[in-house]
């Protein structure tokens, strides 16, 4: 089949369609490798600002190495619809990962293996740890998962961050804040333009992030050291905290790895679709969850994949080798992608298909 209009870039044979009940959604996939049955399962999370669209790269070379492939708009995401944004406890970590596993059975298997980027390696992880007679095998990506106990919101670690000098706050309390949703949808600069700037600032080609590496310790004076995406100024939306930082007209015509027209159609769709949803995930982190893993660590093979330069492997400090000592029982390696920031699967694509073909293969 010809690639899908809507959606550019998207690699022959892969489609776009959606999967009815799914833990009450209407899930839009991108799936490739659909054209033959009997083969195992690979199911791609994405993680925030990004979609199913974020596997773009991923999806036809899996299903060449002999996968059937799945990529999700997650809850509040993309052209998944069913959910409400107003329900904030819908969007709880424990409810995501049951998005995960019910979208399994929605595509007719009893097994998969689970990819989680960003975000997305947080909800794979909780759906490993509730779901392991579903899951084959793990690989999360850019964000290291230490556990059932999701750091929440706190007040303390705010308060400890506005009393340094300048004041500083956390991304992650300004997400889950009332305001951030408008503040990114009505950016001064524009969703495009806002889009780009964090895509890049984030990514291997922005300068700050070549030295990315461990913290000294969790004090809020160590956080501080993070680039100001992590840990913002105090009283500064992140459309600001970004727009410095936005590319030249010449550095986003040799972007590669982000095209206009592939960055448009991000700012197309979140212009649509808004930005509460998204932001939810990190709003619910401050709610209690309603049910607890089945078992307290992760047993089946896991491996972790980032870029090397990717501090947010390093924003909790100690969580990468928490998930590698204590939480995954087969816990196989970390994989640094050289010339890589955040967006590791989309900056480096080969780098990532060879690993993760590589591992899903043996597991």
């Amino acid at each position: 089949m010809g690639q899908d209009v809507d959606f550019p870039g998207l690699a022959e044979g892969v489609r776009s369609r959606f999967v009815d009940d799914v833990n009450g959604l209407r899930v839009h996939v991108l799936e490739a490798g659909h054209s033959r049955s009997g083969r195992p399962l690979v199911v791609l999370l994405h993680g925030f600002p990004e979609l199913a669209y974020s596997w773009r790269k991923v999806l036809a070379p899996l299903a060449d190495a002999g996968f059937h492939v799945v990529a999700p708009d997650q809850r509040g995401y993309g052209r998944t619809t069913g959910s409400d944004v107003t329900d904030l406890a819908s969007f709880r970590t424990d409810n995501l990962a049951r998005d995960a596993l019910s979208l399994v059975r929605a595509l007719g298997y009893d097994r998969a293996h689970l990819v989680g980027h960003d975000f997305g390696s947080v909800v794979a992880g909780w759906a490993t740890l509730g779901g392991e007679h579903v899951i084959s095998s793990l690989t999360m990506m850019s964000a290291p998962f230490a556990g059932a106990g999701i750091p929440k919101s706190s007040t303390e670690l705010d308060d400890a961050l506005r009393a340094l000098s300048p004041p500083r706050r956390h991304y992650q309390h300004y997400f889950a804040g009332t305001s951030s949703a408008a503040d990114i949808y009505h950016a001064p600069q524009g969703i495009a333009d806002f889009l780009r700037a964090y895509f890049h600032m984030k990514s291997a080609d922005w300068p700050g992030n070549a030295d990315a590496g461990e913290l000294p310790g969790p004090t809020a004076a160590d956080l501080a050291l993070l680039p100001r995406y992590y840990v913002m100024d105090a009283g500064v939306g992140m459309p600001e905290t970004v727009a410095p930082h936005l590319p030249s007209p010449q550095e986003r015509a040799d972007c590669a790895w982000l095209t206009d027209e592939e960055l448009n159609f991000y700012a197309r769709e979140f212009g649509r679709t808004e930005f509460q949803g998204p932001l939810n995930w990190y709003r619910a982190l401050t709610l209690p969850l309603t049910e607890t893993p089945t078992v307290p660590r992760i047993e089946v093979p896991t491996q972790f994949i980032a870029g090397r330069c990717d501090w947010g492997i390093w924003q909790s400090p100690g969580a990468l080798r928490t998930m590698a000592e204590d939480v995954c029982a087969q816990f196989t390696g970390t994989y640094l992608v050289p010339d890589a920031g955040h967006w590791v699967q989309q900056e480096q694509p080969l780098a990532v298909i060879e690993q993760l073909a590589r591992f899903l293969d043996e597991n």
